[in-house]
């Protein structure tokens, strides 16, 4: 008796689609309150890291200075 392969073949683009559209559907418009937290947590992320990339430049600049 032979075994038959199942047929899986679905189409990849219609599932990524219908994915999509479900998360579109669910989204919605934060409200001001929400956009303020969201700006403000970026915003601390974006001069974290750059603060933490100024301190490495300082340091590997003023290698002598600083004793290392």
């Amino acid at each position: 008796m032979e075994i038959s392969k199942p047929n899986f073949k679905v189409n990849v683009q219609e599932e990524f689609f219908r994915k999509y559209l479900r998360v579109l559907k669910l989204a919605r418009t934060p409200n001001r309150e929400e956009f303020t937290k969201i700006a403000i947590v970026a915003a601390a992320g974006v001069l974290l890291i750059g603060l933490i990339g100024f301190m490495l430049f300082v340091m590997f600049d003023h290698q002598k200075m600083l004793g290392f």
